[in-house]
């Protein structure tokens, strides 16, 4: 996720912080609605970042939201899968 911002921020001045503004509300809304997110497996949701090629991958465990990975949604997919099991 800081790489990202890092990336977003060195193309445009403030677009970094827009990601992370985007990051953050897309948590937010999570937290509200767990079930937004479409299923990818056995107790894993994600979560479309508007804006940004990014998904939230999260879990809901004992009530609480888990955030597995900001997953960019075409580099590396799936790598977060691994991440989840540990």
């Amino acid at each position: 996720m800081i790489e990202a911002s890092l990336f977003y921020e060195a193309r445009s001045e403030g677009l970094g912080l827009e990601f992370l503004d985007g990051v953050q509300r897309l948590i937010d809304l999570v937290c509200d609605h767990p079930t937004l997110g479409q299923s990818v497996g056995v107790g894993f949701r994600r979560a479309v970042l508007h804006r940004f090629p990014f998904t939230l991958i999260y879990s809901e465990e004992h009530a609480e939201i888990v955030i597995i990975a900001i997953a960019h949604q075409k580099r590396r997919p799936g790598y977060w899968r691994n991440r989840a099991n540990g």
